[in-house]
């Protein structure tokens, strides 16, 4: 059936066929394209905190050009602040050391692509698979104070399934963990990554503990350990006991 909108005023239906095309495409400017990687995995809006940057991945001169105008940026931030960084010889380099900061390494994920993700055949392996205790370092999106503390993912590859490379999962937590965020949303994203590359999975479960500064250094200033969760498959319907399983194996005394 043709797509049709009725003119109030005239009465008159006017075809839609021919303007589909450039409302799609207003609307994808205003709401901000999804961006696919590694093939038919998606993430969050571009240009969200938590998200890539438009135009990703960006080229070293993109980067380069982006470290100019933070360094620019955060003087005058620091000028806003009373603070006399030209003349601090501790301070004199400040505003390009943290635009530096932010585009290689606190905020990398959002500009750089991650390495290609490897899997092999499970070779009929129908047990759970564990990497525990990969370090987290990440921000918190409302503060931008550091996020650390550690993540643990364990899955079922199935026996007609894909294993992941071991070292790819601390490549999944890192690309994802180094942009703002927050927790929950963060253990989302590692989750699903991981649940797509895991073709013929039977569940994939991801553990997330940390400390936020954002408590520690302000408001309250208390230390405390955030955990979230999110699991699939055999993990959320717990299964033959599997949820529990992956639990106790995770907190058992490490090696």
């Amino acid at each position: 059936m043709d797509n049709y909108f009725i003119d109030n005023n005239s009465h008159n239906a006017i075809e839609l066929e021919d303007d589909i095309e450039k409302v799609t495409s207003n609307s994808n400017k205003k709401n901000n394209s999804r961006v696919a990687i590694n093939d038919e995995l998606e993430i969050v809006q571009t240009g969200f905190a938590n998200a890539v940057a438009e135009g990703f991945p960006l080229s070293e001169n993109e980067k380069l050009d982006m470290i100019n105008s933070a360094e620019h940026a955060f003087g005058m931030f620091l000028d806003a602040l009373k603070c006399d960084w030209r003349n601090d010889p501790n301070s004199m380099e400040t505003p390009r050391r943290v635009a530096k900061a932010y585009v290689n390494d606190l905020w990398a994920g959002r500009y750089t692509a991650m390495s290609e993700i490897t899997s092999f055949p499970s070779d009929g392996y129908d047990g759970i698979i564990i990497e525990r205790d990969i370090p987290l370092t990440s921000m918190c999106s409302h503060h931008h104070q550091v996020i650390g503390g550690l993540v643990h993912i364990g899955y079922i590859a199935g026996e007609i399934g894909q294993v992941i490379g071991l070292s790819k999962l601390n490549r999944i937590v890192d690309f994802y963990s180094r942009r703002p965020n927050i927790q929950e949303s963060l253990t989302k994203q590692i989750h699903d990554h991981v649940e797509k590359l895991c073709v013929g999975n039977r569940g994939v479960a991801v553990v997330v503990e940390s400390q936020h500064n954002c408590v520690k250094c302000r408001g309250i200033k208390h230390e405390s350990v955030m955990k979230t969760s999110q699991m699939s498959g055999y993990f959320w319907t717990n299964e033959i006991g599997t949820r529990q399983e992956f639990f106790n194996l995770i907190d058992q005394s490490r090696i």
